[in-house]
């Protein structure tokens, strides 16, 4: 009689990883990240977002009077389910940036709702003309 095949053996597996997660662009340049905003630690905070979400520093955002700025950029998945960036002004405060970190990684724009205390944040993007 032929011996039965074994089943093969299931190996654990790491979840599937969103190829493109939800992140945070930090606006570190003239305004954003300087002593011009004074009372905050602008390495730490820059620093307390890397340890908890995907982060990206950017130059410039062109809302200087709004400093500093953070851009909450959709997941693959958000941007699926019609999420556009969604820009915060005046995140000066630890609480702000925890209830940031909190959302993207709760999955962020298009797929966790956004919490109300950060609509206090909100700001409208700026409008960038033409290039000529």
């Amino acid at each position: 009689m032929p011996a039965e095949a074994s089943p093969a053996r299931a190996t654990p597996t790491a979840p599937p990883r969103d190829p493109a997660p939800a992140r945070v662009v930090v606006c570190r340049d003239c305004c954003c990240g300087t002593p011009k905003i004074v009372g905050v630690d602008h390495a730490a905070q820059t620093a307390r977002l890397r340890a908890l979400v995907p982060v990206r520093v950017s130059e410039c955002l062109d809302v200087c009077e709004q400093a500093n700025v953070i851009v909450v950029q959709p997941s693959a998945a958000g941007r699926a389910a019609g999420a556009r960036p969604v820009w915060l002004g005046l995140v000066n405060d630890p609480d702000a940036t925890e209830d940031i970190a909190g959302w993207v990684r709760a999955g962020g724009p298009g797929v966790a709702p956004r919490p109300d205390i950060l609509d206090l944040y909100a700001i409208t993007p700026p409008r960038r003309g033409p290039v000529s």
